[in-house]
């Protein structure tokens, strides 16, 4: 399956969930940072759909489950989750997705349902932004793009 419709088509959740979790606590370990039951319980709760939550929705989940019920809890979580790579901040919807590209260095371009709030992350290529920047003498240092539109299952009959 390609990795781009991800989000939007049927496929092997659970799969998908454990390879994310063990991709993020192998990189940790690497990397020699920690993955604390606060950290790793926000991974998974962001990995349970292919949608955008925000901090506050993850807050109530964590605190719910007695983990903590001070926002800061879930902006030091999410924070350190987007430090390093695991999960992407979707602006337009100032929410938090988990990556669907883990341990892969790429910008992100999310298509996002404006009907159900499916969202699924594409790798592109900015080659041609790139190429302007370089050309205005612009030192990109993050790309993140953000579409809005209507995913498959929501389209019209006959329009997918």
């Amino acid at each position: 399956m390609p990795s781009h419709a991800l989000g939007f088509a049927a496929h092997d959740h659970s799969s998908c969930v454990k390879s994310a979790l063990g991709t993020a606590l192998d990189a940790c370990a690497e990397r020699g940072v920690q993955m604390t039951p606060v950290r790793k319980r926000a991974l998974e709760i962001l990995l349970e759909n292919h949608s955008a939550m925000g901090a506050y929705d993850v807050l109530v989940r964590l605190d719910a489950e007695g983990l903590g019920s001070k926002p800061p809890v879930a902006y030091r979580a999410l924070s350190f989750l987007v430090e390093q790579g695991f999960v992407h901040r979707i602006e337009r919807l100032n929410a938090f997705i988990a990556c669907a590209h883990p341990g892969d260095k790429h910008d992100p371009a999310f298509m996002i349902c404006r009907t159900c709030g499916t969202v699924a992350e594409a790798q592109i290529s900015s080659a041609t932004l790139g190429a302007s920047a370089a050309q205005s003498g612009f030192q990109i240092e993050q790309t993140v793009i953000e579409a809005q539109g209507l995913c498959p299952a929501c389209q019209p009959e006959g329009t997918a």
